[in-house]
């Protein structure tokens, strides 16, 4: 016998299926949110059920979900009856996501079986440019096709949320947190918790915390690369980083100045008590680049790889300089958009050399991705 014609309730069905949910990035159906539909002739009523109250993104999905469904023959029209989910219903959303023996959040990243490649972005000093390179890092490994997500841990001076053009609140199912989007790029910041442009004014136990929360209480898929933007110095985000997340790998940002490459020597340093990995430095703001071709070496010369060829003598292992990167107006500019310069213009020297980063960053053997140094400190007597 030959399988029944499937319905219109089927094409339906399996058009609804192809809806993902704009946070959580998985079907509709999947998730529980579809409680039903009804048909009239050519006309579809759906019933979908929300997280949250007031969800920014039920015109999105009403958007797709129409795209979806009028794409059947023979639907002309559809419309969508908002509901709300319980508690009991928001739970098992929790469950269904976090995994039935995940009673207590735990940081998917620090786990033993973890793919994610997670690069801590470091600074001895503010002012050398450590979150612009971060957003752009992250736009330009997004762009390739990887999953990545950013955590503004920079908790004083947060900055990530307007330079990637994430202008979204965080949405609350039940215990955890779904992060906003842009360009392709998850992203958290306490900025998105405060109110207007407030001050945070936190001592290291609430510092540790918000890392412990934004790492742990935010769901964030099944991420290729996780970036975290890093308050400048060698204080208590750096600490709280190497307990939390002890596979991460430190990438150095500094400036070609003398001054600014011997701090960023130190924030570099500290892997040899974290026993964490050195990816490698990143030199910004390395030259202008004059209208008759010509450089000038605002900051000096030889930063970068002065720092790279220090912290190789000093941890016993190589550590790149992995790029030099241009200053350029328009990196300002772009970031001031929220649309970093490897989306907003490609083909700037500064783009280029941010993407080469990237490129470095995108193909390491997997091998050797979060293996700790292995060094430990001699017992003094």
């Amino acid at each position: 016998m030959s399988a029944p014609a499937p319905t219109l309730e089927d094409a339906i069905q399996t058009a609804l299926a192809t809806v993902d949910d704009p946070e959580i990035r998985r079907p509709i159906t999947e998730l529980g949110m579809v409680k039903g539909f009804t048909v009239a002739t050519s006309a579809v009523n759906v019933e979908l059920l929300l997280t949250v109250a007031g969800c920014p993104l039920r015109d999105k999905l009403t958007v797709d979900i129409t795209d979806a469904l009028t794409k059947i023959p023979g639907i002309e029209s559809v419309t969508i009856d908002f509901g709300v989910m319980t508690e009991e219903q928001r739970k098992a959303l929790q469950t269904q996501l976090r995994g039935s023996g995940a009673a207590e959040p735990v940081i998917p990243f620090a786990q033993p079986g973890s793919r994610t490649r997670v690069y801590a972005v470091a600074s001895g000093k503010g002012g050398v440019g450590k979150s612009s390179v971060t957003v752009n890092l992250a736009a330009s490994l997004a762009k390739r096709g990887l999953s990545v997500g950013v955590v503004d841990a920079d908790i004083y001076g947060h900055s990530v949320p307007r330079m990637l053009g994430v202008d979204g609140r965080p949405t609350r199912v039940e215990d955890m947190i779904m992060p906003p989007q842009s360009h392709g790029v998850k992203v958290i910041s306490i900025g998105m918790f405060t109110a207007g442009n407030a001050a945070v004014v936190w001592r290291g136990p609430m510092l540790h915390r918000a890392l412990q929360q934004f790492l742990a209480d935010v769901f964030w898929g099944e991420l290729d690369v996780l970036l975290l933007d890093l308050p400048p110095g060698t204080g208590d985000m750096a600490i709280s980083l190497a307990q939390l997340l002890p596979n991460a790998e430190i990438l150095v940002v500094t400036t070609p100045q003398t001054a600014a490459a011997e701090v960023a020597e130190r924030a570099g340093a500290i892997a040899l008590q974290t026993h964490q990995r050195l990816v490698g430095v990143v030199e910004n703001m390395s030259w202008l680049e004059l209208p008759d071709g010509s450089r000038m070496e605002v900051f000096g010369a030889g930063g970068g790889q002065t720092v790279a060829d220090s912290l190789t003598q000093t941890i016993g292992a190589s550590v790149p300089l992995l790029g030099q990167i241009p200053m350029d107006t328009r990196v300002r500019e772009a970031g001031d958009a929220g649309r970093p310069i490897v989306l907003a213009d490609a083909d700037a020297p500064a783009a280029k050399a941010l993407d080469a980063v990237a490129d470095r960053l995108a193909v390491r053997r997997e091998s050797l991705v979060g293996k700790p140094l292995g060094l430990s400190v001699a017992a003094r007597h």
